[in-house]
This record gives C-alpha cells, structure tokens and sequence, in this order.
C-alpha cells in the first residue's frame, strides 16, 4: 500500500497533482484508511504512472476521463480506446515531423554560421544589406 506522498514518489506526480486527479474522478477505487487519507495499491499506482504517460501525450483531463470510462467498461470497450490512442499517435506524429523541421533549420543555419566564421562562404543575410565591394 502506499500513501499519498509514497505514490508521488512513485509515480513522479506532485502531491497537488495527484489529489486533483483523485479529486477529478481519474483515480477509481481510492482507498481510504481509518483517519480519512487516501492510499493506493499496486494497480492503482500503475493506473496513475498510465495517466501520467496519457497526459505527456497530450490528453486533456475529459480525454483521460473519456478514457477511463472506456477502461471500466473492459474488453468490449477495447476498439475504441485503440482509436483514441491512434488518434493521440499521429498528433504526436505531426508534431514529431514540426520538431525536426525546426531542429534541420537549427543545424542548416548553425552550419552556415560555422562556414561564415571559418571564411568557407560569405555572410548573406535577409535583413541587412551588406556593401558591395566596389
């Protein structure tokens, strides 16, 4: 069993952000020992480390709560939780593809600073003009 704090630990979720989730109905079956304090299983820690790969993918809160309610529902509800992660994969896809453009134009232009400063080429630039030898 583990507490609050334990489950952070173990999951790599803030307090705050674990009792909004529990707090949010993202967390089923929470357990409660004598004096009121939540504390979890093992499945239940497993479910939040779950949430907490879904949020880095991009789900919003009612996403993972839609989720969820897929996930109770058991194998009958299996195709449409695939759909939904497919749909996340290629989100994650495209903005995948956007990162390494903008990391190709990153090194393009470092390469060309490079040649510039080692005199392999001349400094061209879009925003200033720069005098021709005469």
């Amino acid at each position: 069993m583990y507490t609050m704090m334990e489950a952070c630990r173990e999951t790599g979720l803030t307090y705050q952000t674990l009792k909004f989730y529990c707090n949010e109905g993202l967390i089923p079956n929470v357990h409660r020992d004598k004096n009121n304090r939540r504390y979890f299983d093992d499945a239940t820690v497993k479910w939040i480390k779950d949430l907490n790969c879904l949020k880095k993918c991009g789900m919003s809160i009612n996403e993972m709560k839609e989720y969820l309610t897929l996930c109770l529902e058991g194998p009958s509800s299996i195709e449409a939780r695939q759909k939904i992660l497919a749909r996340k994969q290629t989100a994650l896809q495209e903005e995948m593809n956007k990162l390494k453009e903008s990391m190709d134009y990153i090194d393009w232009k470092q390469n060309f600073y490079n040649d510039v400063l080692n005199g392999k080429r001349p400094y061209i630039s879009n925003l200033i003009k720069v005098k021709s030898e005469e």
